[in-house]
């Protein structure tokens, strides 16, 4: 985007690639369907940034959801919206919308070199670029850097940028791992529903200030503990709490709609001999994972207790142990500082270098916010770097 973006200012182009061919990423994104963006209404859409929502609000400024789908219509990609609100294309593929995006930024004369990875920068300043043929220098007149943080590091993204521009005096946070899943120390027989999913479920948990929260989605076992988007929504706050005390305490509602009363009555009837996972099928609908979980949450006293019973099922405590290794994320947290650049993407330290995408300190949710925002960033640093220069 930004290349596509410093282009149309009528800049010329080089666009330096680590791998063997670009978009690596965004090709892994649309592996379960393309989900370009998504069509939750301003404010709403801005909230999901969480604190970094009044910088990337700013970015969306000019160029936000409906922006992105009428960039997917001019290359020749028609969108749709999902009943989560999610924006697909029709097709919902990324390799057609890639193909399209390269080839005409090629017609339009942006420069393509693949299998040039960015080391840092030599002592005059110029660009230094491992590439096939050996060591390469170049010297631009503004530079965008969008490295990426550090999941699906084999894509690319391995977070190597960090000590080059630490060693400029830029702040850079930790990178760690976001819209990701969390170890649970479950039994040996939970392996069997790994894969299975939770849903509906309600999760209830406590941010860094101690307030309550609750929020109805879905989720996924893992042969490791949990994940899917319920889980990746409010990570964050389950990620805080494991660094603060050692693991965090989430609480499933396994049966959304039913009271803790309606729970107690319902598995108060009358047994007639039929087994405890049976008695929870026919009387509240608990069966599958949401059984095993119950099962693993409980001894066999609570399970022939409908009060005990019912409150496991009402409030099912799952403590998360770890979040799972960075490398695996979607995405991740953590990087250059916002505070570190103006308005315009530009690092006050190192003028005429820009910085862009998921290696800036920013997250968000699984839904399309996370692609809309790198797209946002790349056109806000070009945009940034054409009137940079324009006033040099």
């Amino acid at each position: 985007m930004a290349a596509e973006t410093a282009r149309a200012a009528g800049l010329c182009v080089d666009l330096y690639e680590a791998k063997g061919s670009v978009g690596r990423k965004f090709l892994i994104a649309g592996k379960g369907g393309m989900n370009l963006t998504h069509a939750e209404p301003r404010p709403g859409f801005d909230a999901r940034y969480r604190e970094r929502a009044g910088e990337v609000g700013a970015w969306l400024d000019d160029f936000d959801a409906g922006a992105v789908r009428a960039w997917a219509a001019g290359l020749g990609v028609q969108t749709f919206v999902g009943s989560s609100g999610r924006v697909f294309p029709t097709d919902l593929k990324a390799a057609p919308l890639l193909r399209g995006w390269v080839r005409r930024l090629k017609d339009q004369g942006v420069r393509f070199h693949v299998q040039h990875r960015w080391t840092g920068w030599d002592q005059d300043g110029a660009l230094r670029l491992e590439t096939p043929d050996g060591p390469r220098r170049v010297s631009a007149d503004a530079t965008v850097l969008a490295l990426g943080g550090a999941s699906w590091p084999q894509l690319g993204s391995d977070g190597a940028w960090q000590p080059w521009l630490a060693a400029r005096g830029v702040a850079v946070a930790p990178l760690k791992p976001a819209n990701c899943g969390f170890d649970i120390a479950f039994s040996a027989h939970m392996i069997r529903h790994a894969g299975a999913p939770l849903k509906p479920v309600v999760a209830h948990w406590r941010d860094a200030g101690g307030q309550a929260h609750a929020q109805q989605g879905e989720c996924v076992l893992t042969e490791t503990g949990i994940e899917g988007s319920l889980i990746y929504a409010i990570a964050p706050d389950l990620r805080a709490a494991i660094e603060r005390d050692g693991h965090a305490l989430l609480e499933l509602d396994l049966a959304p709609g039913r009271d803790l009363q309606r729970l107690v009555s319902e598995l108060s009837r009358p047994r007639r001999g039929r087994s405890v996972g049976e008695h929870l099928r026919r009387a509240s609908a608990i069966e599958g994972a949401k059984a095993a979980l119950v099962f693993e949450a409980t001894d066999a006293a609570a399970r022939h207790d409908p009060a005990q019973l019912a409150a496991a099922i009402h409030r099912l405590a799952l403590l998360l142990q770890r979040a799972r290794p960075l490398a695996e994320t979607i995405s991740s947290a953590g990087g250059v500082r916002l505070e570190t650049l103006d308005g315009a993407l530009m690092l006050k330290l190192v003028p005429g270098v820009f910085c862009a995408g998921e290696m800036l300190d920013w997250e968000a949710p699984t839904g399309g916010y996370l692609l809309t925002a790198c797209l946002a960033s790349g056109r806000r640093a070009a945009k940034g770097a054409t009137a940079w220069l324009q006033g040099l």
